[in-house]
C-alpha cells in the first residue's frame, strides 16, 4: 500500500487513445518528473493538463494528463492518469518510463483491491466492478450497477443492524434487569423479529436464483436422437449458420454454442451429438459429451421427429428429464406424423422449414424462467457463489436461533447464533475478510482496474 501502482487501464492494441493510470503517495512528483508542460504538482485536483512526456531529452508523445488528488479518487490516493495516443511502442515505452522513474507494476485488480482497502467500496462493490466490465447483457449490466451503488450493501447491512439491535437489547436485559424502562426483551419477542428477518434473508436466497439468470445467463442444452433437426433448431434460434446441417445422421460429433439475447438476458445455447448407441468411437465421446451437458444445462430441449415413432432412447431421455426444467420440441411436423407421444407430455409443434413453432419455443423459455418478470424488477440480487454462500449460512444460524428458542433455551444462548449471523453478513460485505480469499478475487480483475 505504501508503494505508487502504474498500470495500463485501456486494452492494448491500436486505438484512439490509450490511459496509463498511477496511484499512490508519489503519483503526482513521479508523473511529474517525465511530464512537460507544467508543474503538476501545483495544478489544482481533478484537472487536465496537455504537455508531453518526455524522456532523457527526447519527447515520447503528446499527452493529456489529469492530476486527481486524495481522498477524492478511485483508491482514495493520488491518482494521475496519462492519456497518451493508442499505438502498441507508445503504450509499452511510456510505462517503462513511469517504472523506471519509481513506479511498480500494479497486480491485477490492485486499484480496486486499493479502493476496497482504503473503505471507499465494500466488497459485493467490488464484486460488481468485475460483474460491470464482464456484463454481456442489459440486465447483467444494470444488475452490476445496483451492487455498485450500494443497494445490495444497504439491504446486507440493514439485516446487520436489526440482529445487532436484538443482541443490543438481550445485553442491556442481561446486564441491568433491575431497570423498569428498558423494554423486556422476552424469548417470545425475540423469535418474532427472528421470524421477520428471516423471511427477508430467505427472500434473498430465493432471489439469488435470477442472479444467476442475470449475470451469467441460461444454459439450454438441445438433445435428441441424430437427425431429428437439432442443429437447424440452433442456427434459427442464434439467426446464424453456426451449425453444419447435412441429411447424414451423426453430423455433429461435438458439442456446438452461441448466444443471443432473449428479453435482456443471455442465454446460451448448446448443439449436442445425437444421442443413441453407437460403435464409432469418435461418435461415442461426442454422445458422452451431450449426456454431460444435459445434466449440467439449467434447460434442455429434447427435439423429436414427427416422421418417427418414439425409440429406447428417446424414452429413456424423456424418464431422464421427468424431474428437470425442459421442453419436448417435435420437429419436422410438415410431414406425415407418425409420432405418439406418452400421455401428460405437453409438447411444442414445429418445423424449421417454414419455421412454424420456433418463435412459440423462444416464448416458451421466456415463461418458464420469467424472463419478462425478471427485467422488470429492481435487479437487486446476491449474484455469485461466496455472497449465497455466507447468506445461507446466516440463514442456519437463525434458523438455529429460532429452534432453540421453540425448544424453551434461554434467551442469553440463542445470542451465540445472533452473534454468528451478524458476523457472516459482516463477511458478505468484506468487513471480515480472509487475505488469501480477498488476493483470489482481485486477483481474476483485469490489470489497470
Amino acid at each position: 500500500m505504501e508503494d505508487t501502482i502504474c498500470a495500463v487501464s485501456t486494452a492494448l492494441g491500436i486505438g484512439g487513445i490509450a490511459i496509463i493510470r498511477v496511484s499512490g503517495p508519489k503519483a503526482i512528483e513521479i508523473v511529474d518528473e517525465v511530464f512537460k508542460g507544467c508543474d503538476l504538482t501545483e495544478v489544482n485536483s481533478h484537472t487536465i493538463n496537455y504537455g508531453h512526456i518526455s524522456w532523457k531529452g527526447k519527447i515520447i508523445d503528446e499527452v493529456l494528463v489529469t492530476v486527481m488528488r486524495a481522498p477524492k479518487t478511485y483508491t482514495m490516493e493520488d491518482v494521475v492518469e496519462v492519456n497518451i495516443h493508442g499505438g502498441i511502442a507508445v503504450t509499452n515505452k511510456v510505462l517503462e518510463i513511469l517504472l523506471t522513474a519509481g513506479c511498480r507494476q500494479a497486480m491485477r485488480g490492485e486499484f480496486t483491491k486499493r479502493a476496497f482497502l482504503n473503505g471507499r467500496i465494500d466488497l459485493t462493490q467490488a464484486e460488481a466492478i468485475e460483474d460491470m466490465i464482464n456484463a454481456e447483457s442489459e440486465n447483467a449490466r444494470n444488475l452490476s450497477i445496483n451492487q455498485l451503488t450500494g443497494k445490495l450493501s444497504d439491504i446486507i447491512s440493514a439485516l446487520k443492524r436489526r440482529i445487532l439491535e436484538l443482541e443490543s437489547k438481550i445485553e442491556v436485559n442481561i446486564d441491568y434487569p433491575e431497570y423498569e424502562d428498558i423494554e423486556d426483551m422476552t424469548v417470545s419477542k425475540v423469535g418474532e423479529e427472528l421470524k421477520r428477518i428471516n423471511l427477508d434473508v430467505q427472500r434473498l436466497i430465493d432471489e439469488s436464483s435470477n442472479g444467476k439468470v442475470v449475470k451469467a445467463g441460461l444454459n439450454v442444452a438441445i438433445v435428441g436422437r441424430p437427425n431429428v433437426g437439432k442443429s437447424s433448431i440452433l442456427n434459427f434460434l442464434l439467426e446464424e449458420d453456426k451449425a453444419i446441417v447435412t441429411d447424414i445422421a451423426g453430423t455433429t460429433r461435438d458439442v456446438v454454442e452461441g448466444k443471443i439475447v432473449l428479453n435482456g438476458n443471455i442465454i446460451n445455447f448448446i448443439d449436442t451429438a445425437g444421442i443413441r448407441e453407437t460403435a464409432d468411437v469418435v461418435e461415442k465421446i461426442g454422445v458422452d459429451k451431450s449426456i454431460k451437458v444435459l445434466d449440467a444445462a439449467d434447460l434442455v430441449i429434447l427435439v423429436l421427429n414427427h416422421g418417427e415413432e418414439l425409440c429406447k432412447e428417446e424414452l429413456e431421455l424423456l424418464n431422464r428429464l421427468e424431474n428437470r426444467k425442459h421442453i419436448v420440441f417435435v420437429n419436422k411436423d410438415d410431414v406425415e406424423g407418425r409420432m405418439d407421444l406418452p400421455r401428460g407430455i405437453d409438447a411444442i409443434y414445429g418445423n424449421t422449414v417454414s419455421k412454424t413453432g420456433l418463435d412459440s419455443l423462444k416464448n416458451k423459455i421466456v415463461s418458464m424462467f420469467e424472463l419478462e418478470e425478471i427485467a422488470k424488477k429492481d435487479l437487486t440480487y446476491i449474484s455469485n457463489a461466496r455472497q449465497l454462500s455466507l447468506i445461507e449460512q446466516v440463514k442456519t444460524s437463525i434458523d438455529s436461533a429460532i429452534q432453540a428458542i421453540e425448544s424453551g433455551m434461554p434467551v442469553d444462548i440463542i445470542e451465540i447464533d445472533l452473534t454468528e449471523a451478524r458476523v457472516k453478513l459482516g463477511e458478505i460485505l468484506g468487513e471480515v475478510y480472509d487475505e488469501e480469499l480477498i488476493d483470489e478475487l482481485f486477483a481474476r480483475f483485469c490489470l489497470g482496474k
